[in-house]
């Protein structure tokens, strides 16, 4: 049960299950909620984070200290409501300012019952997450807060995000169609896991007439579409529960179409190919993340939201029952993987966020490389 806190000075506490607490004021709805606490690094596009299906059951921490300057728009949306499942803001602004800006943050949270909280030290529980890891948090406010050890007791029986298989939840139901801007080049089968409304338009954009099909379907009704490539999109939750969409990559493969995935479709090719994945301490979130490109040895800006990461080996070349394969992209901050490719097949992924809403723009060529690859399969 929530209700707005407009206009309203609400006490609220955030809890994690390690025990420590802030308390500030409610922000959004009014209420309690449950997750798992992240943090974004982006000083802008907060709107595309929070409609991005792949923060579904994450209270997302804020670490540039004032939010909700231009508002909320209803251009920017990546999918058709906020999936985080909680919001943490030191400043949120009084005033948006913004001409496109249709209504205040404040008030979009409360109208879709999301329940955040502002004023506390987001600095500090940045500090906090990064040293001890990710955990579950709850945010309680108005009549849910209660004294801390029952607060505590209710975070600590909050699922964990290992173990938790979630694409289904946030992925279409029914197949729906993305028309080609301008002439229609190619045919692509897009398998939505979580996928954001950029990310077809961007392929769109390249001539592509993208067939988005939910996260249950089967290879029949991948190839009912006669795809010239297949894309598996981003996604939430815990890549060693994603048994179907492996098993439906693999069936991908083995036929030998171009194939291009991204986040939860990167995880998916390491897990198709052979390789583990693994949860990362705290993850990468945010829209300055530094990858290098290894083919070219470029360094892209890059947009990330993840939480698990492919076990691959950087040093070597790997054989799997597809061929050889090699990581492409690394994270230089920690030497995580962010892609990988097949050299004997047209397959390769990466592990952010080439559609760049809301930005940055340095890896849109890897939708053209997409397009390359299809080319070259139809030569």
């Amino acid at each position: 049960m929530t209700t707005s806190t407009r206009g309203a000075q609400v006490p609220a506490v955030l809890v994690l299950e390690d025990g420590r607490a802030f308390r500030g004021r409610a922000y959004g709805a009014v209420g309690e909620t449950f997750g798992e606490a992240v943090f974004s690094t982006g000083m802008t596009g907060y709107q595309e984070t929070l409609t991005d299906p792949s923060y579904h059951r994450q209270v997302v921490v804020m670490t540039a200290p004032h939010v909700g300057n231009t508002g909320v728009n209803d251009e920017d949306p990546e999918s058709k409501r906020i999936w985080v499942s909680g919001y943490v803001v030191r400043d949120p602004a009084r005033t948006p300012s913004n001409w496109r800006s249709r209504r205040t943050l404040d008030e979009e949270l409360a109208n879709q019952g999301v329940v955040g909280i502002s004023g506390v030290d987001t600095r500090a529980l940045t500090r906090h997450l990064r040293e001890r890891g990710a955990m579950r948090v709850g945010i309680f406010s108005g009549d849910a807060v209660t004294d801390d050890a029952a607060m505590l007791a209710r975070v600590q029986q909050a699922p964990e995000m290992t173990g938790a298989d979630l694409s289904a939840e946030v992925a279409t139901k029914e197949t729906y169609v993305v028309p080609a801007i301008g002439t229609r080049k190619f045919t692509v089968a897009a398998i939505d896991l979580g996928i954001k409304g950029m990310t077809p338009h961007r392929m769109a954009e390249r001539g592509i007439e993208v067939h988005v099909l939910p996260a249950t379907a089967t290879l029949e009704e991948v190839y009912a579409v006669a795809p010239d490539g297949v894309f598996f999109s981003n996604g939430p939750g815990d890549p060693s529960t994603a048994d179907h969409p492996v098993s439906l990559m693999r069936g991908v493969l083995e036929r030998g179409t171009p194939l291009f995935g991204i986040c939860f479709g990167n995880q998916i090719l390491g897990r198709a190919l052979g390789f583990g994945t693994y949860k990362l301490k705290y993850g990468h979130r945010g829209i300055n993340q530094p990858v290098q490109d290894r083919s070219t040895g470029k360094v892209e800006v890059t947009a990330h939201n993840h939480g698990f990461a492919v076990d691959a080996p950087l040093d070597k070349v790997s054989d799997t029952a597809f061929g050889r394969a090699e990581v492409s992209h690394v994270c230089l901050n920690d030497q995580v993987v962010e892609g990988l490719q097949l050299l004997d097949r047209p397959a390769f992924s990466v592990q952010y966020h080439p559609e760049a809403a809301a930005g940055p723009h340095d890896a849109a060529y890897l939708f053209d490389r997409f397009v390359s690859l299809m080319e070259g399969q139809r030569a």
